[in-house]
């Protein structure tokens, strides 16, 4: 096995992984993002509300004295690696290459999303949340995705880039519905693709069960997901020590190539008012 890996495959394989990484994490781009932090620790910094005063002719001006303060996330350090010899330059197997690209993309996706499915849940037990919607009927229906939208109508959260994070179960309660699955109500895309992007307001992102934990089961039969406020405004944010690199090494003591994908995140919720919990049964 030659010990000296082709720059090309390198940057071929570190192009394949990025391009996986993008597409493959589900709550990519839903936050407020701050690259380049230094240290353990980043701090979002969050500001009250205002409130105009009259103006008194020949008086001084009233300060509105807007609260200042911020949320501290920590930044955690992860790893996805992978001993193999598929990059032996004598006998590269693309394929091969491109499925181990792919793993190693969507476990760190995959991590990534569970960061902020972490900070939602920490904000939900921690309270202060615009609202909490408990459907005690059979099925996540319209009316509850309303009372959803209503309560982060009532804090002001903008009608742009609202997210709701939901479980494949809920999607399937959804899809019963009349106002779902109906011509009269919605559109083609729904009723013949069988998938829910955007309704009631919401930009809709799948959550399906997975290792690092995905979106909570507090009891049996017993699902949350989560509504809230997304882009460079948004109520979350997620600050990255490292952003997600490839790393590929001979180890000699393995006889193999190491390839590594790592990066270097915390994520918090800033602004609680921007978040909605919803817990549903999704008993059969």
């Amino acid at each position: 096995m030659s010990r000296t890996l082709a720059a090309n495959a390198v940057a071929q394989f570190d192009g394949e992984v990025k391009q996986a990484y993008q597409k493959g994490a589900s709550l990519r781009g839903t936050t407020r993002v701050k690259t380049g932090v230094i240290g353990s620790t980043h701090k979002f910094p969050t500001f009250g509300k205002g409130l105009a005063t009259p103006r008194i002719p020949q008086t001084d001006v009233i300060p509105m004295n807007v609260s200042q303060s911020g949320v501290t996330v920590t930044i955690e350090d992860w790893n996805a690696p992978e001993y193999t010899d598929i990059f032996d330059q004598q006998k590269v197997n693309y394929s091969e290459r491109a499925e181990l690209a792919m793993t190693i993309a969507d476990a760190i996706g995959r991590r990534e999303d569970q960061l902020i499915i972490d900070a939602l849940e920490a904000a939900r037990v921690a309270g202060g949340l615009a609202g909490s919607v408990a459907i005690s009927t059979a099925a996540l229906t319209v009316a509850e995705l309303r009372t959803t939208a209503k309560h982060l109508n009532n804090q002001g959260v903008p009608k742009r880039d609202r997210n709701l994070v939901w479980s494949p179960t809920a999607e399937e309660q959804l899809l019963g519905t009349t106002e779902v699955s109906s011509a009269d109500f919605n559109t083609v895309r729904a009723l013949v693709m069988g998938d829910i992007d955007t309704f009631v307001g919401f930009k809709f992102h799948m959550i399906e069960d997975r290792d690092e934990g995905g979106l909570p089961v507090p009891a049996a039969n017993e699902r949350r997901c989560y509504a809230y406020h997304g882009g460079r405004r948004g109520s979350v944010g997620i600050a990255m020590g490292i952003e997600f690199r490839t790393e590929v090494d001979y180890i000699p003591e393995k006889t193999s190539w190491l390839s590594n994908g790592l990066f270097a995140a915390g994520a918090g919720v800033i602004d609680p008012l921007g978040l909605v919990d919803i817990h549903f049964d999704e008993a059969p």
